[in-house]
Parts: C-alpha cells; sequence; structure tokens
C-alpha cells in the first residue's frame, strides 16, 4: 500500500508555492491554503461509498480529482503532508459538543496537534464552518478582540472555542491522549455507515470563495461575506 506523499500535485492542489521548511509561518501559510481550496463535504456518505483513510485513496479523492472531505480525511492527508515536510505530528480525537451535550456527543472527531519552537498548535482543517484557518496555541487563553478561535480548560479537558452565529462557543472537548490509527479507522466506520449518524442523514458542505465562505445544510445555504 503507498505511504508516501505527492508533495508537489498536493502542493498544485493548493495553489501554494510558498517554502517548505518546517517553520511556524509554513504551518500557518499550508493551513490557510488547504482550507481555501479543499472543501468540507459528506457527499460520498450520503453515496453510500466507502470513506478510505489510506493516503493513495485519499489523494486521488482530494488531490487528483479535486475533491474535498470530512475530517478524518482532511486530518489525515494533512498530517501526512506535514510529516513529509519534515513537522512532528500528534493525531488526536474530540468530541464535538457543539450541537450535543457532552454526555451524548462521540468521540469521533480528528484534529491534530503540532510542535513548532517550543510551543504546540492546535491544526483541525477539518471542522468544516468551524475549521481554524490558522494554528492556534495550544495555552488557555480568553477572547480577544475579533478573536475567532481560542483554548481554554474546562473541567480537566482541551476545549476548542469557536464563532458560532457570531457569539462564542465550544466546538470541541479532548483530552490531548494521542490516538491510534485503528481509533480512527473505528470512528470513521461508526461517522460513515451507523444509522444515526448525522453524515447519514443531512447534506454537509463548506468551501471558501474569494468573497466569503459558503454553507451549506440541507436545503439551507448560508454565504458569510468577508468573514474569513
Amino acid at each position: 500500500m503507498p505511504t508516501s506523499i505527492d508533495i508537489d500535485a498536493y502542493c498544485r492542489r493548493i495553489q501554494w508555492s510558498g517554502d517548505r521548511a518546517p517553520r511556524l509561518d509554513t504551518l500557518a501559510a499550508l493551513l490557510w491554503a488547504h482550507t481555501a481550496h479543499v472543501s468540507f463535504e459528506n457527499l460520498d456518505v450520503l453515496l453510500r461509498r466507502p470513506i478510505r483513510l489510506d493516503l493513495d485513496s485519499l489523494q486521488d479523492k482530494l488531490v487528483r480529482t479535486g475533491r474535498g472531505g470530512y475530517c478524518f480525511e482532511h486530518a489525515t492527508l494533512f498530517a501526512a503532508v506535514l510529516e513529509t515536510l519534515g513537522f512532528t505530528v500528534n493525531r488526536q480525537a474530540a468530541r464535538v459538543v457543539l450541537f450535543t451535550p457532552r454526555t451524548e456527543a462521540p468521540r469521533d472527531h480528528m484534529f491534530l496537534t503540532v510542535p513548532v519552537d517550543g510551543t504546540t498548535y492546535v491544526v483541525d482543517p477539518g471542522f468544516g464552518p468551524f475549521a481554524p484557518r490558522f494554528p492556534v496555541p495550544l495555552v488557555e487563553a480568553a477572547a480577544g478582540d475579533g478573536a475567532t478561535h481560542w483554548m481554554t480548560r474546562e473541567d480537566g479537558l482541551w476545549a476548542l472555542h469557536v464563532t458560532r452565529d457570531d457569539q462564542p462557543a465550544i466546538g470541541w472537548l479532548a483530552t490531548l491522549e494521542t490516538a491510534n490509527a485503528v481509533d480512527f479507522e473505528v470512528a470513521n466506520h461508526f461517522t460513515a455507515t451507523h444509522t444515526g449518524s448525522p453524515f447519514l442523514n443531512w447534506i454537509m458542505l463548506s468551501a471558501m470563495t474569494p468573497e466569503g465562505r459558503v454553507n451549506v445544510m440541507n436545503r439551507d445555504v448560508t454565504l458569510l461575506f468577508g468573514k474569513e
């Protein structure tokens, strides 16, 4: 099974030609370009097509054919890109509590943490319309002027704060325990096939345009111009 990334093809896909040295500015630029050009979508789940997380399948779908995907696909591909460039990457899981109480939320969201120059950053390209387009420092912080994402500690867990309907909200909670690859295979299978999974029942799309973000939830289309 191929385990390497065609980094040149990936960079063409995200229309990025910057420095590839494993620095913070490289990480930030890659994340911005990735979220600008690789959409969030669950169409294959709705069509009952299998969601494969091996690198060859991910490159076929997200890179070569220009498709999007959901968190497991985005995060797995982006982690491999970062490691190819020399970054250290930790793959981790979270409970999304933005729409579901903590006691009912499964640990079925994949994100990354990346240490750079003594600071660890949360990198979450697959959180749909709530994905931070910049590396979020893994430090306790308060919402500052204009802040869209920040981290706090909540009952012993790390919380990613996001902006929802122009109001702050907790997006997900995580222990920061490093997960195994099989954990994401299990979570991906649940998310893509369980009858109670919202991904199997709702249309969910989010993409950036030069004017702003376009979100689709079932029949509702939201245009957020000049928001990011």
